[in-house]
């Protein structure tokens, strides 16, 4: 049987992206998303490497460039604005219910609708329902990085000179600040902490979290904090990695976040979204009647891409958030030792694992 109908449970990056692909294949792709509309705001990422390449062939290169925020670097920046250390970005060379039987996956939504599908794609994030449904419950996969990470749309403070600042403070915490465009920036707040308890649905108790960790920062933490209530687009979770042994099961395939979330430290979040998309369409257009073979060759040419991609840069979280004076004056001497040669070639190496992956032509 040739498999062609194929839903996709979510609609970020990894999931339209992998739509796209499979409808120029001639699959039959649906998108489902719990979400009502796409989020506002966003988050400037960046598109290099295998994942440049896959935005080019599908003909959105210079739609994505239109949308390019000139970012120079970050910086480290003390209490009073004063820079600490930087690294400029040239280092950097960027830009329901599941059942299964034989025949198909019967797929239940919350309306009450019932259809059935050849093929279920797990593209839903970190928090997964489908890896959930078919693989089993989030903390067998799931990894605490041992931190927490909030991003929102902020007004544009005037001062950022087309830099993401940042400023780190005593206790694990962190705070940023990056250029966007149209009078914004996109704040982000961080800190170190064992797994909390806490709602993913209560926006106003995780905005709670971040206002006893970060009242009496310095910089401009007291000009973020009275933003956040009125953003639009908050955004607050773990930092955390996913880990399964086999992608794959049965007739459902896990893609982007849901299956190898590397988190928003190690980065390449997007670029791996948008390559397992256009590798995985591709390997299920070569053998459309063989579900299972394409869903392995998709993990054998994804792997050791996405090993490379999950890899946390030196010190992890307690790297990127110290705990006290004296190592964050460690890591801001650390980080100007990176931009200088040859620790600055070394650093550009480590970011070439961009290009770590060869893409076939399908």
């Amino acid at each position: 049987m040739v498999n062609r109908t194929v839903l996709i449970s979510g609609a970020g990056i990894g999931g339209p992206a992998l739509a796209f692909w499979l409808w120029r294949h001639g699959f039959a792709p649906t998108v489902v998303e719990v979400a009502a509309a796409p989020r506002p705001g966003g988050h400037a990422v960046d598109l290099r490497g295998a994942g440049r390449e896959v935005v080019e062939r599908m003909g959105l290169l210079g739609t994505v460039r239109a949308k390019r925020v000139d970012e120079r670097g970050f910086a480290y920046v003390d209490p009073r604005g004063r820079w600490t250390a930087r690294m400029p970005a040239d280092l950097f060379d960027g830009e329901g219910m599941v059942a299964e039987d034989g025949d198909g996956v019967k797929v239940t939504f919350a309306s009450g609708t019932v259809r059935r599908f050849d093929i279920v794609v797990g593209a839903d994030g970190l928090h997964s329902g489908v890896r959930r449904l078919a693989f089993g419950p989030e903390q067998e996969f799931v990894r605490h990085l041992g931190g927490y990470m909030a991003y929102f749309t902020v007004p544009d403070p005037g001062n950022l000179d087309h830099w993401f600042l940042m400023h780190g403070a005593p206790g694990g915490l962190v705070a940023g600040i990056r250029p966007e465009n149209g009078g914004t920036a996109k704040a982000m707040l961080s800190f170190t902490s064992p797994p909390l308890d806490y709602d993913r649905r209560d926006v106003l108790a995780q905005q709670e979290i971040l206002r006893a960790k970060f009242t009496g920062v310095g910089w401009l933490v007291p000009q973020i904090l009275a933003a956040m209530p009125g953003a639009g687009d908050f955004y607050f979770d773990s930092l955390s990695q996913v880990h399964l042994g086999q992608w794959y099961r049965g007739r459902t395939v896990l893609l982007g976040d849901a299956g190898y979330c590397g988190s928003p430290l190690a980065g390449f979040g997007t670029a791996m979204a948008l390559v397992a998309a256009y590798v995985l369409a591709g390997e299920l257009s070569a053998t459309p009647d063989d579900h299972e073979a394409a869903f392995a060759r998709y993990q054998d040419e994804m792997r050791d891409y996405v090993k490379q991609c999950q890899t946390l840069p030196p010190g992890g979280v307690k790297g990127f958030a110290p705990n006290n004076a004296l190592t964050i004056r460690m890591r801001n001497l650390s980080m100007t030792m990176m931009t200088r040669w040859p620790m600055r070639a070394l650093i550009a190496r480590q970011f070439q694992k961009a290009d770590a992956i060869t893409l076939k032509h399908y």
